[in-house]
């Protein structure tokens, strides 16, 4: 994939809090990650949080933080927060979905 220069890659951390276990929340997350073409990976990491490493272009990244901020039919996010992550600490690759922490 080749970047245009207003669309530089980036890794984001999302850490998602609400109705986000048992709803397919995790398979929403890859799905929207695989369609836009992102690496990194998805994973439970406590009873009611889903945390999600996105990397890519700047825009595919924020569409895909877009659709986690509301997430599947069943879900209820409450709380959705992003913290910058260096590329240099992110493997590239398929995005994956990880059993919990």
């Amino acid at each position: 994939m080749t970047l245009s220069c207003g669309d530089e890659k980036v890794a984001l951390r999302v850490l998602v809090r609400g109705r986000v276990q048992g709803v397919g929340f995790r398979h929403f997350v890859h799905m929207k990650a695989a369609e836009l073409g992102l690496s990194g990976f998805v994973r439970n990491v406590g009873e009611d949080q889903v945390e999600a490493l996105l990397v890519g272009p700047r825009s595919a990244v924020e569409a895909a933080v877009e659709a986690t901020s509301r997430g599947p039919r069943w879900s209820r996010v409450d709380q959705l927060s992003t913290q910058p992550v260096p590329l240099e600490a992110c493997e590239d690759g398929p995005f994956r979905v990880l059993t919990s922490i």
